[in-house]
């Protein structure tokens, strides 16, 4: 019974293939802690203040520039 040994080492290899993918990277945990700005107003998120000011000064521009965002070049 050939077929039958080879079988369970198949079987071996994928369970420990699965245990090893099993503590892969999660995307959607990585993307949210690239997002580390918060809009004042809206509570969207951004990854850099040059996003954030552009977003601030489209989206919000009847209200007063942050302190953080007035010396970032957009």
């Amino acid at each position: 019974m050939a077929r039958g040994h080879q079988k369970e080492l198949a079987q071996q290899k994928n369970a420990k293939k699965a245990a090893a993918a099993k503590g892969g990277v999660n995307q959607k945990k990585s993307a949210g802690a690239a997002l580390i700005h918060k809009c004042i107003v809206c509570m969207s998120q951004m990854g850099d203040l040059k996003t954030y000011k552009q977003h601030f000064e489209s989206k919000h521009s009847k209200v007063a520039l942050p302190d953080i965002l007035k010396d970032v070049e957009a």
